[in-house]
């Protein structure tokens, strides 16, 4: 098995080409995969639960998410998370482990920044999300997703970016296992703020805050978190992205550790 990853890691290194890409960040940003390229990304997160979650104490998410790059300044996106909840002992089942729900997406950049413009890039996202998780175990919302996201990116200096995002879920919810927001009925409302600085070719750090709530006031759910994290450049086209975060309400993590890696493949259907 190690010798199977080191050859995918090192297969990968050697495919690549220059990244897009937000990852540690949950703000999305306004770039899309350049046409006829793949986009992969991996994360592992491991975060301890609100003391509400009781008695699941622990949550670990894997996430694998593939792009790839359209003409007309469009991307399509493919998400597949495995997730694992720890509980106290003595709960049953005392750990939870499978794939969770199945994301497909397709991303719009339909205005570029303009240096002579005040006026932001802009993009959006329709996300579709599909019940593959077993609900039973809480590895799934049990429920089919539906989200449309805005989102809005300015340079404030050649090193420095702020980007925006405002999104809403017309179905379902924002739920990855025990984490994010839990609603059946009811829209949820969802938006993140982030802010980074490209500190040399190597470093890029940030910070970013984000959130959601529902309509339902049946729902006492609600997300706000921080996180803090970058990128280092391993060498051109492959990334190691690193993040710190901690949250206030149900829905977000106390605390909670990222790390994972980016990486473009060349394009091959051009």
């Amino acid at each position: 098995m190690l010798r199977h990853w080191l050859t995918l890691s090192g297969l990968i290194a050697l495919l690549a080409s220059p990244l897009h890409a937000q990852q540690p960040f949950y703000t999305d940003d306004t770039a899309v995969t350049e046409r006829g390229t793949f986009h992969v990304e991996f994360f592992n997160e491991f975060d301890a639960l609100q003391h509400p979650q009781f008695p699941s104490l622990r949550q670990n998410t894997a996430n694998y998410k593939l792009n790839y790059g359209l003409p007309w300044n469009l991307e399509i996106d493919a998400d597949f998370p495995y997730l694992s909840i720890f509980r106290a002992l003595g709960s049953v089942p005392q750990t939870s482990a499978g794939i969770g729900d199945t994301n497909l997406g397709m991303k719009w950049n339909f205005r570029k920044e303009a240096a002579a413009s005040r006026v932001p890039a802009m993009s959006v996202t329709f996300y579709a999300e599909f019940p593959t998780g077993d609900a039973n175990q809480q590895l799934g919302s049990g429920e089919s997703d539906y989200w449309l996201n805005f989102i809005a990116q300015k340079h404030l200096s050649g090193k420095n970016r702020l980007t925006a995002n405002a999104g809403i879920v017309f179905a379902g919810d924002t739920s990855t296992g025990e984490l994010g927001i839990h609603a059946v009925h009811g829209r949820v409302y969802a938006g993140g703020l982030s802010l980074l600085r490209d500190v040399n070719a190597k470093w890029t750090l940030g910070a970013e805050l984000y959130g959601g709530f529902t309509n339902n006031p049946e729902l006492s759910r609600s997300q706000f978190q921080i996180l803090v994290g970058g990128k280092y450049a391993l060498r051109n086209g492959l990334t190691l992205d690193f993040g710190l975060l901690g949250g206030k309400f149900i829905s977000s993590p106390r605390i909670g550790v990222q790390i994972g890696f980016s990486v473009d493949l060349p394009a091959v259907l051009r």
